[in-house]
């Protein structure tokens, strides 16, 4: 077991992304062989690239707020907020508010 709080894990800027940060809180760090927890932040006027892969995200609105982007639009999402995007579906992650946007995502471990 481990546990510890998601600040001792460095926050790295996202590449091509400015005000886009993540944390890897849980996975390789730990040794967890299925899931990796992350922690993004958005900074207000900015979001994640609007992109799709094949994997899917699990996702859970900490702060702030913000919309998800996908094909179909835009979506309203706030604290407690929980978001599927599936595997391939176009999507981006964008803060709407005047403070920072953070969530969780959870993706499938994919080896390097």
């Amino acid at each position: 077991m481990k546990a510890f709080h998601y600040t001792a894990v460095q926050a790295e800027p996202v590449e091509e992304q400015p005000g886009v940060t993540i944390r890897w809180a849980i996975g390789k760090n730990v040794g967890a062989p299925n899931f990796v927890t992350r922690v993004i932040e958005v900074q207000p006027g900015s979001s994640t690239a609007y992109h799709q892969h094949p994997w899917e995200h699990e996702a859970f609105v900490l702060y702030g707020h913000g919309s998800v982007r996908t094909a179909d639009g835009e979506t309203p999402v706030g604290p407690g907020t929980c978001i599927y995007v599936a595997p391939n579906e176009v999507h981006q992650f964008i803060n709407k508010g005047d403070t920072v946007f953070r969530f969780l995502c959870i993706i499938p471990f994919v080896e390097d």
